[in-house]
């Protein structure tokens, strides 16, 4: 969430940062704030007058009964009366414009950091850098969503019989290369310095707008409404609201875990090859990494979770590029944010796998997430996200990429893991 210090100062600023992400009303928007934030200022003044005024007068009361002016003293109580009623109708109506206000700035999204590319589409993100090399496949290379039958190691028509559509049942070879891979990033996070925690996948209300998933996102996550109680998207979600409310020591900083959840999202696409197979699920597993961080250091941690999340890519043989996602291809809640995408030799297209992103202060000034800096001052950290990685467009291009006429070759990283070297 925008801080209202923020908009009130910089207010060009901030309609400039709008605009490069697209935000429609942003004019309407930050005018409703700043003019809501004026009448809470105008309420809360008037509010303390009349509240001080009322107190004075009830000591002048007290003096005026023990001199026994009682004509003086019923006076000044009709008085106080009044004040009362004004000092009630005060409260009730800031109620009202703090909560006008709050769910105002619950709307606009975070402001992009200067290196985000102008543009609209996904077309407009800039390629940073590409790395590995392509496969050639043979005539007759099969998509993953025929690899997997031929080699019966994930089953969506049992899945839907059970489930629904995009909930896929992995078994045999398959269920053990999951495994492998959750184990392998979790590992390798914690060999680069992240705490393994394991959160739970029902979050509520609070932490949901904690992170900036609701308002923005609830028609797109599952949603218990007896315990209102949301299943989560990303563990980004349950992990980084561990420090909601909280003030973290200096010495606590950086923050730095990790943690395996499966996740889950309602938004599954639409019909087509794009959204054929693993390519995009209503459950998935996926393995996070997320920090915390003053604010002078969070851009050299952002660089340091890509680099980590290029690392995984690196050892498992994948060809990838990384993109750094234009204004109007960027998530709600990102001030920067760096997609890392698999080639899919088979689909003969990249799949996006990651995420990395930088909120700055965004979700800090929801999640009241801070520090104390200089003259024991508090001030908001930095939340940084990425995923470290997701299952499915990884497993999607790794069996794609590596099959030959004698089964499907895993990279050497993950034949300890798995306990076979190919499958089939």
């Amino acid at each position: 969430m925008l801080q209202v210090s923020v908009l009130r100062d910089n207010t060009e600023l901030v309609l400039a940062g709008l605009a490069k992400k697209h935000y429609k009303t942003a004019e309407a928007d930050v005018a409703a704030i700043l003019q809501l934030d004026q009448r809470r200022k105008q309420l809360q003044t008037e509010h303390d007058q009349a509240q001080a005024e009322a107190n004075d007068l009830a000591r002048q009361i007290g003096g005026l009964m023990k001199s026994g002016d009682k004509a003086g003293a019923e006076t000044l109580k009709a008085r106080t009366a009044e004040l009362k009623q004004q000092t009630k109708a005060h409260s009730d109506e800031l109620v009202q414009v703090e909560e006008a206000l709050q769910q105002t700035l619950y709307k606009l999204p975070n402001l992009p950091h200067s290196s985000v590319p102008a543009g609209r589409t996904a077309q407009d993100n800039e390629v940073v850098r590409e790395g590995g090399v392509k496969p050639e496949l043979s005539a007759g290379a099969l998509p993953h969503w025929d690899l997997i039958k031929k080699y019966d190691i994930i089953d969506f028509e049992l899945g839907n019989k059970i489930s629904g559509a995009g909930f896929p049942v992995y078994k045999r070879q398959g269920a053990r290369l999951q495994r492998a891979l959750i184990n392998f990033f979790l590992d390798q996070a914690r060999d680069a310095g992240y705490d393994e925690v394991q959160p739970p996948i029902l979050v509520n209300e609070a932490s949901g707008y904690g992170t900036g998933q609701l308002p923005d996102k609830e028609g797109q996550m599952y949603h218990d409404a007896q315990d209102n109680l949301y299943l989560i998207p990303t563990s980004e979600v349950p992990i980084t609201n561990l420090y909601r409310d909280e003030i973290v020591a200096t010495d606590q900083l950086p923050i730095r875990n990790t943690g395996y959840t499966p996740c889950f999202r309602r938004e599954a696409g639409s019909w087509g090859a794009d959204v054929r197979g693993l390519n995009r699920l209503h459950q998935f597993d996926k393995v996070e990494i997320v920090q915390i961080t003053q604010p002078e250091h969070s851009y050299a941690a952002l660089d340091g979770m890509v680099a980590h999340i290029e690392g995984l890519l690196q050892k498992l043989e994948l060809p990838y590029r990384i993109l750094r996602l234009c204004g109007g291809d960027m998530g709600f809640t990102s001030a920067l944010t760096f997609d890392l995408e698999v080639w899919s030799a088979a689909q003969g297209r990249w799949l996006e796998v990651s995420s990395a992103s930088n909120f700055e202060t965004y979700q800090a000034n929801r999640l009241k997430l801070r520090y104390r800096g200089e003259n024991n001052k508090t001030q908001l950290l930095h939340t940084l996200n990425g995923s470290a990685l997701a299952l499915p467009r990884i497993v999607a291009a790794l069996l794609e990429n590596n099959q030959t006429e004698d089964g499907i070759r895993l990279p050497e990283v993950l034949h300890s893991y798995c306990g076979f070297s190919k499958i089939g």
